[in-house]
Order: structure tokens, then sequence, then C-alpha cells
């Protein structure tokens, strides 16, 4: 079964054709933090070439702790953010777990994400 979810106003949705996420974690970085209005965003690593978004999205692009580009991918018409894709890896996104439909994310295994474990994933 493919990991599906939407934004807020449902406009934008999406499905990642893989049964789990390849890693669960909390982001701390100041851009995560400010995103969220939280002190963390729980986030859920994904192959990109298996990400298929449908709707209208917007991308910002911004500087990550890195110093490389790091797009913001959020609905237009509600503001959820839904992922961010490092520039310093084409091959990932992190999809805003929030995200996910209820099913999907009662199953998750979250650990907390350390700059090492960041970096390493971002290739």
């Amino acid at each position: 079964m493919p990991l599906t979810g939407h934004c807020l106003c449902k406009a934008v949705t999406y499905s990642v054709d893989i049964e789990q996420p390849l890693m669960t974690g909390y982001d701390h970085c100041d851009d995560c933090q400010r995103q969220t209005g939280s002190s963390y965003s729980l986030i859920a690593l994904v192959p990109k070439e298996k990400l298929r978004i449908y709707g209208d999205i917007k991308r910002w692009a911004g500087t990550g702790g890195s110093g490389n580009v790091v797009y913001r991918v959020f609905c237009p018409q509600c503001g959820s953010p839904i992922a961010h894709e490092p520039n310093s890896n084409p091959a990932i996104s992190f999809l805003k777990a929030g995200t996910l439909d209820m099913e999907i994310k009662e199953t998750l295994r979250p650990v907390r994400i350390t700059r090492k474990i960041l970096e390493a994933s971002q290739g």
C-alpha cells in the first residue's frame, strides 16, 4: 500500500509508491521550527522518484543549515507545508509527516534527527 497524504484544504494530495518511509524523525533545525511554529518538524524521508504530488504547489528556495539550497514545497491555498527537498541530494524528499493520512501516521516510528544523520542523508 503506498503512502498517501494531503494538505489541510485537500487541494494538494500525494502518494509515494513505498510501504514505509526510509526514515522518520524529528527535525529540530531552525528552518523547520519557523515553518511549523513549533520546536520541531516530524519528517518522513522518501525517494523523490516514487513521490507523486497532485494539485498546484509552490516551491520556495531557501538556504539550509548546510549552506545548500533547500526547496520548501507547500500548498498555495492553505499554506500547509508538504515537503522539503535538499538541492544537495535530489534523490530524496522529506515529507512533512503530519500531512500523511492518519492510518499511516499511527504506524510511524520516529527518531531524533541529529545534524550528523541529516548531513549523511543529504549526500
